[in-house]
């Protein structure tokens, strides 16, 4: 088939290391000559998970996203620069500035400090993404969600009293032990798709949700105004990745987020929380690991045609095929579709 337009929704580590993967894949598939691909690869990311700090706007999602396509990621600790050092956070720390518990390093603080910079100039976020990207050659196109300052808090009680949190105040200082009662998108309802999001969706030929947390990540980016109701119209298959293996979280605390909604922590209600596209819902396809093989016919008969495949991305090889799966479910969804 032709080099594809595809489109990626993503959160960070998780996937980022599906994007790696698919990046590895379709260099392979559509070879351009020069090292790189003819297929035009978008990967809308996750926003809910930025903050203000320090007066710095923190993006982690997107840094992840970057750091690890530019090659340049941590990937002992999963996040943040390879090499860094954290003498600033030390002197925030001393300062009592910022949260003690939220180290930045000194490489990343480069990072927030030229995005505020450029934000403070009048860029919008799709604009700062893009100007830091060209620094290496990623290899796709990155872009957030949207522009606006979309944030997720998290309600919860500690000690006895009602907090609204941060999502990563919940995520990294209590690990996710508090429990959520409910998390909020803070100011999604008058968000607005990133420029590049609508027209990529549009035009694509085929869609993919990363295998990241289906609450927080690809939840936070469905709940922006105009993007679901245009996974609902693309005319592209759209084919899921469960972030759920063998009834655990790949990675992170999905079963924490999952729980607070009432989604039981399996591959077949991730599935089902994203339900099958000809039913209203989001799915053409997906994909689960083979332990999770029995809910193979469970999900077919909910209307959402699933295959089991290895999912363990120990690699950007397994992660490469775990893509290459993807496209081929996704090939097959559409020789077999009407036209839209």
């Amino acid at each position: 088939m032709p080099a594809p337009r595809i489109v990626v929704l993503a959160g960070g580590v998780g996937g980022a290391k599906f994007v790696r993967g698919l990046r590895r894949h379709v260099r392979a598939a559509w070879p351009d000559g020069a090292g790189g691909s003819d297929a035009d690869v978008t990967v809308v990311a996750n926003t809910g998970d930025d903050l203000w700090l320090a007066g710095l706007r923190i993006t982690p999602d997107l840094d992840s996203l970057l750091y690890a396509l530019a090659g340049v990621n941590d990937t002992h600790r999963g996040w943040g620069r390879a090499g860094e050092s954290e003498r600033v956070s030390g002197e925030l720390a001393a300062y009592g500035v910022g949260w003690p518990w939220f180290t930045l390093g000194d490489l990343d603080l480069g990072t927030h400090i030229a995005r505020t910079a450029l934000l403070k100039q009048g860029l919008p976020l799709s604009a700062v993404v893009e100007r830091l990207s060209a620094r290496w050659p990623l290899g796709v196109r990155l872009v957030p969600a949207t522009d606006d300052e979309v944030e997720t808090h998290v309600l919860v009680e500690e000690d006895g009293v009602p907090r609204d949190l941060h999502f990563e105040e919940w995520w990294v200082r209590t690990r996710a032990k508090v429990p959520a009662h409910a998390f909020l998108q803070v100011g999604v309802e008058t968000a607005r798709p990133a420029p590049p999001v609508l027209p990529a969706l549009a035009e694509a030929d085929v869609v993919l949700l990363a295998p990241s947390n289906p609450v927080v990540s690809i939840g936070t980016i469905l709940g922006i105004p105009g993007i679901r109701e245009a996974l609902l119209e693309t005319a592209a298959p759209i084919v899921g990745v469960s972030p759920i293996i063998g009834g655990s979280a790949v990675r992170g605390m999905a079963d924490a987020c999952l729980r607070a909604i009432g989604v039981q922590t399996s591959a077949a209600a991730v599935g089902g929380h994203y339900g099958a596209r000809s039913d209203g819902g989001l799915l053409d396809g997906w994909l689960v690991d083979t332990s999770d093989e029995a809910s193979v016919g469970e999900l077919a008969s909910a209307g959402v045609p699933t295959s089991a495949v290895p999912l363990w991305m120990h690699d950007d090889e397994a992660s490469a095929a775990i893509a290459a799966e993807a496209l081929t479910m996704a090939d097959r969804l559409r020789a077999r579709a009407p036209s839209r």
